[in-house]
């Protein structure tokens, strides 16, 4: 079974193909998990905010983790997101993505029911207790309006079923806060592309990271870079990426990168509602941008 050893790297955000009646593109799900084990990729994780997963159809979801357990057998592990609102429907989640084959899960915080910090530990400490699988924590606390104080996720982190979080929270004092008290059997990896190298120079293992959908290799030199202790050529690096990450997140992900998705292979651009596709102007802008890096970075790597 995964443990927090185990999760380490670059494990790209997938997008998640789909056809126009909402249904998995398996053509073009099959050309992106070609390419990202082509790139090299350490793991995927599927059915996040950039994989669309409340506009999923249940079967569907399950569906796609399915595909990505077999796409990635030995390549990495597979750590799909559980993003319901409730703790029994979250729970069913894990069960079917469990028997779908993923590795670990990737559980955000409860929101909506606005709970307090004790709330929020027993949530997690009853879920690990009853998953059929190691669970990550993800704090995203601009989607889900609360964050976990950093002495509650110290002692989430001793809990043997929690191995691990995605580190959204924009805050760095909050997050240096969560990784000097984390326990040394908790992984903490960065969930923002933006802030990547100052949480990977801080203690970070690696990220889930979006854009490295379409520039994997970069990402992973960028990560080689931050966690050797070469900060200064990560940074740079980093900026280089800056135009790439702010067209990227110029209307709600992911719409502008699913826009470009063919420039790789993958040619599955649909969004599901309520999403929409971005405008032709950031499309384009992007698909530049991409080319640059690209002729820049990938081709040399």
């Amino acid at each position: 079974m995964l443990d927090s050893t185990g999760l380490r790297g670059i494990l790209p955000a997938l997008v998640t193909p789909v056809q126009s009646d909402d249904t998995i593109d398996v053509k073009a799900a099959d050309a992106l998990f070609s390419w990202l084990k082509q790139q090299g990729v350490d793991g995927v994780v599927p059915l996040g905010g950039t994989g669309e997963y409340g506009a999923l159809s249940r079967s569907e979801r399950n569906r796609f983790v399915e595909m990505s357990a077999k796409a990635m057998a030995g390549c990495g592990p597979v750590v799909p997101g559980v993003l319901d609102t409730g703790f029994h429907d979250a729970l069913g989640a894990a069960r079917d993505f469990a028997a779908a084959g993923a590795d670990a899960l990737l559980v955000i915080t409860p929101y909506y029911t606005n709970p307090t910090q004790a709330g929020i530990r027993d949530y997690f400490l009853r879920y690990a207790d009853n998953s059929p699988l190691p669970i990550l924590i993800y704090e995203i606390p601009y989607r889900t309006r609360i964050a976990i104080d950093p002495d509650v996720m110290h002692e989430l982190s001793r809990h043997e079923r929690i191995i691990g979080m995605k580190a959204c929270n924009t805050d760095m004092y909050h997050y240096l806060r969560v990784v000097a008290g984390a326990d040394t059997s908790f992984t903490v990896l960065s969930g923002e592309d933006t802030l990547f190298p100052l949480h990977v120079a801080a203690g970070a293992k690696g990220g889930i990271v979006v854009t490295a959908n379409l520039l994997p290799r970069t990402w992973r030199r960028l990560f080689d870079l931050a966690s050797s202790g070469k900060t200064e050529e990560a940074l740079a690096l980093h900026r280089e990426l800056m135009p790439l990450m702010n067209l990227a997140f110029a209307e709600t992900n992911p719409g502008p990168m699913k826009s470009v998705m063919d420039l790789i292979g993958v040619d599955a651009p649909q969004m599901l509602m309520p999403l929409r596709q971005p405008k032709t102007e950031l499309r384009d802008a992007l698909r530049q941008e991409y080319s640059r890096l690209l002729d820049r970075f990938e081709k040399a790597a």
